[in-house]
């Protein structure tokens, strides 16, 4: 992993939500939102302190849920473009949210929702940065995998008996740790182009059984299969916790 001089978000993370699309009834709003409130001070997120800046300063391991919105686009659209997702995280921002430049934006999007750059072939999420209202605003798009199982899910059934949730759990762990150790695609990431998260991929570790599913920790009250996450010490290497 090379530092490649920009910025990183320090002094703790600030995770807002965006829910696009259905999702009446669907127990994800309080799987991931109980994600979004445990993983702050964890052994799994202080992997992302051995991230630092030029002045070596380094991430915190901190992490505040700011609250959600509903997208209220009705009818909305099954089929959104990256300038969509855009457009959904600026009309978030305009009807409650606060403008945050260390926050991360996550538009969730149910299962019939298609991303049309890629969602399913090329990626599960991803994250990146634009300016909204005047400001450097971070930004993720996290797809339900309950549209492509084979693609997203990491299994067919969830320690938390959603699968798609649980599998959107890890994604948005995935993005959150890049987004704040290469919040502007110009800080940590490797000859290959490849952020901390993309190094661990899909690998999880040691696991256990929860709930008639693998699982590999615990987070408030909840199990979860997280991915695992580069450790920027030591050489390097991947782990679900740190130290």
């Amino acid at each position: 992993m090379y530092y490649h001089g920009g910025p990183l978000i320090l002094g703790g993370t600030n995770v807002y939500y965006i829910w696009y699309g259905n999702w009446s009834g669907n127990s994800a709003t309080t799987i991931l939102t109980d994600l979004a409130q445990n993983i702050g001070g964890s052994p799994y997120f202080n992997i992302n302190t051995t991230y630092y800046n030029g002045s070596n300063t380094h991430v915190d391991n901190v992490v505040n849920y700011g609250g959600s919105v509903t997208d209220s686009s009705n009818p909305y659209s099954t089929a959104l473009s990256d300038a969509d997702v855009q457009a959904v995280v600026a009309n978030a921002i305009s009807h409650g949210l606060p403008v945050d430049t260390k926050g991360v934006y996550f538009v969730l999007t149910s299962a019939d929702v298609n991303e049309t750059s890629g969602f399913c072939t090329q990626y599960c999420g991803w994250h990146t940065h634009g300016t909204i209202a005047g400001s450097d605003i971070k930004y993720s798009f996290i797809g339900n995998p309950d549209r492509c199982p084979s693609a997203c899910e990491a299994q067919a059934t969830g320690p938390n008996g959603n699968a798609g949730a649980d599998g959107m759990a890890s994604i948005i762990s995935h993005e959150l740790e890049e987004a704040t150790t290469d919040p502007d695609l110009n800080a940590w990431y490797d000859r290959r182009g490849q952020e901390n998260a993309d190094k661990c991929a899909w690998t999880f570790g040691t696991t256990y059984t929860a709930n008639g599913a693998q699982a590999n920790m615990k987070l408030g009250t909840r199990d979860y299969l997280i991915q695992r996450n580069w450790v920027n010490a030591s050489g390097g290497y991947c782990s679900k916790s740190y130290p």
